[in-house]
Order: C-alpha cells, then structure tokens, then sequence
C-alpha cells in the first residue's frame, strides 16, 4: 500500500497545533504550581501565627495562675482584709462543752 503524503499545510497546521497545546499546558501547569505553593505558603504562615497566638496565650495562663497563687496565700489575704477593707481581727472565743459524766459512761 502507498502511504499518502501529507500536505505542506496539513503538516503546518498540525505543528501548530501541537505548538499551541504544548504551550497552553507548560503554561497551565506553571500557574497550577504557583497556585499550590502560594496555598501551602499562606497555611504555613497562618500555622506559626496560630503557634505564637497559643503561646502568648499559654504564657498569660501560667501568670495569671501565678497570680491567682500568690494572691490566695493567707497573709496576703489578711494583709488586704486590714489594710484596703479596714477589717479587724478579734480574739478567738473558747467554748466549753460539758459532758456529763453518766453519759460518758454510757458512751
């Protein structure tokens, strides 16, 4: 069988073509990979803003528990009765408690 030629044009046509497509995908592929590291650039971004928020926040946690600490010490809670509240302390009273003693013989 005879292969038939093509023509000049047909094969002009046909390199453009595949010039064309080739280009266009090249291109394609360069704003895909752009688009997807610029994606992964912003999300590694926002990841170290979220690990320094949490830190920060960890950091006050831990000084306000501090403070929570040394502000529920008794002295510290008697000193401010006495000075900002103008508290006074009153001497302790004793209780007697009879028992009788035929009770405790029961008991």
């Amino acid at each position: 069988m005879a292969k038939k030629r093509m023509s000049k044009r047909a094969r002009d046509l046909i390199q453009s073509l595949l010039f064309f497509i080739s280009t266009f995908g090249i291109i394609s592929c360069l704003i895909f990979y752009l688009w997807v590291y610029t994606e992964i650039d912003e999300t590694l971004l926002a990841i170290e803003i979220q690990n320094s928020t949490a830190k920060e926040l960890q950091n006050e946690v831990n000084e306000l528990q501090s403070k929570i600490e040394s502000l529920s010490r008794p002295d510290v809670i008697a000193r401010k009765a006495r000075e900002e509240l103008n508290m006074v302390f009153t001497q302790p009273e004793t209780l007697q408690i009879v028992i009788d003693r035929k009770m405790t013989k029961i008991l």
